[in-house]
């Protein structure tokens, strides 16, 4: 069993993980992470609720970082990786760690699912987990 990098960004079900979210009943409008309000100006009434995000989507843009993460996130086994956009529909798109990618090899409009994986393990802990973003597995 493994513990979050940051509690509440997402949640294993049996059909897999699914991100953590805020939509708001006033106007539709969707927040990730979790928001502690609407921030929308036109909102005619702001009440948020929980929301659990789409588990696919499609790359619209990428970064290489090719220096060590601060220490929230922190890899046990360090490498330049990718960070994406994944836009994720409903007028959300979600950055986050991308993997099972040739960083070589990225193309925008991937079809992407959501992962969850081991950054590092804390000695106190255990393993400590986030979300990621893989290439769809196509048949």
């Amino acid at each position: 069993m493994s513990v979050q990098v940051a509690e509440g960004l997402f949640e294993q079900a049996e059909d897999g993980a699914r991100l953590i979210g805020s939509r708001c009943r006033g106007c539709g409008t969707t927040y990730f992470p979790q928001a502690p309000g609407c921030r929308n100006p036109d909102c005619p009434a702001p009440c948020l609720e929980c929301a659990h995000l789409p588990q696919r989507g499609r790359l619209v843009s990428y970064t290489i970082q090719r220096y060590r993460p601060p220490p929230l996130f922190r890899m046990d086994d360090w490498t330049p990786y990718a960070i994406g956009l994944v836009d994720l529909g409903e007028g959300v798109e979600v950055m986050g760690m991308l993997t099972g990618v040739d960083l070589d090899r990225i193309v925008i409009g991937t079809s992407m699912r959501l992962v969850i994986e081991t950054l590092y393990t804390d000695a106190a802990r255990g393993p400590v987990a986030t979300y990621k973003f893989a290439p769809e597995v196509t048949a």
